[in-house]
């Protein structure tokens, strides 16, 4: 053998010997991967609807950033992300019939929730806590809401993963538009959630905004206002976390009311909508909302434009329900507006 077939045989060998530990490496990687997947917490619930439940106005709900986030729907199915536990959580529903898959996936096998947890979270997210049968059961001949009652029948206004992301999409949302506000909802999720394994990027816990974040925000489009009352917001829920797992009622509405407006940058509208979508609170007056105005103009078929002091006064005669008729106004125009 010469010096050359030498070397190019102990080339061959050297490369044979490459190929062999990359390939050992990449079924190793595979392995581990698999492990960590398998030793994800996994739970499931399956959730029966009601014959009337609007399920496409559910998911238009979850559609509204068109790039698919931290929200990413495909025909009857919604992956959402979301902080449960501290952990990046990936939560799916998927629509059967009449009834819905819930499963419910975190990166993190320490993660403690129940089965019983999961369906509560689901049911709470799908609105169907609200008693909306007695107020439709109430108005459905009345003669100004009846025909857009029995129109919108079964209609429920679908709950935020959180209360948190319940106040700060209100936050967010203050006096722009969507488009704008969903494009810094994004830039929130992107700086201050974290992605899980599958990819999605889950909304934040009010935990991961500190008070030295306000320029962090700033570079996400909030406003120095809007910036500062994100941090005092969250400082004030690390404070009263306890108050998160109490359901909003007619005794302890003056307690979360206090709290919110007792944060500067937090206005009726922003309470109301924040308790409406975050509490199941249906009594919360919207009356502020240019597009209740608007939709409440065009129901009473009026040629002036309809002040906020006007509309809270026509949505008055309808409490216990004012912010359930508030939603049927929003929707009788628009699927996902709400």
């Amino acid at each position: 053998m010469t010096e050359l077939d030498a070397e190019i045989l102990a080339f061959n060998l050297f490369a044979f010997m490459l190929l062999f530990f990359i390939k050992l490496n990449a079924n190793c990687s595979l392995s581990l991967k698999l492990n960590n997947h398998n030793k994800m917490l996994d739970k499931k619930t399956i959730i029966h609807l009601p014959n009337n439940y609007h399920y496409q106005d559910f998911l238009a709900y979850h559609s509204r950033d068109k790039q698919n986030v931290a929200e990413i729907i495909t025909n009857n199915q919604l992956r959402k992300g979301i902080t449960c536990c501290g952990q990046p959580t990936e939560l799916t529903f998927i629509l059967n019939k009449n009834s819905i898959l819930v499963s419910l996936q975190t990166d993190n096998p320490a993660a403690v929730i129940t089965e019983q947890q999961l369906e509560k979270l689901a049911k709470n997210m799908l609105g169907l806590y609200q008693p909306v049968e007695l107020f439709e059961d109430k108005y459905h001949n009345h003669p100004i809401i009846g025909n857009l009652i029995s129109r919108q029948q079964g209609l429920r206004v679908y709950q935020a993963a959180t209360a948190f992301e319940a106040i700060t999409w209100a936050i967010i949302g203050q006096q722009i538009s969507v488009a704008a506000a969903i494009a810094i909802r994004r830039r929130f999720i992107h700086a201050f959630g974290k992605q899980h394994s599958s990819g999605i990027w889950c909304f934040p816990s009010f935990y991961a905004i500190h008070a030295n974040d306000e320029q962090k925000l700033r570079i996400c489009g909030f406003s120095i206002g809007k910036a500062k009352t994100l941090i005092v917001l969250c400082n004030m829920l690390k404070n009263n976390h306890h108050l998160l797992n109490l359901p909003v009622d007619e005794n302890n509405l003056a307690t979360w009311t206090q709290k919110l407006s007792e944060i500067k940058g937090i206005g009726p509208w922003t309470i109301s909508y924040s308790l409406l979508r975050g509490f199941n609170y249906l009594n919360g007056s919207l009356h502020g909302d240019v597009a209740v105005q608007r939709n409440l103009q065009y129901l009473l078929n009026c040629s002036e434009r309809i002040s906020a002091k006007e509309t809270e006064k026509w949505l008055a005669q309808y409490s216990p329900w004012k912010a359930l008729v508030a939603a049927h106004l929003w929707q009788q125009q628009s699927n996902a507006s709400y």
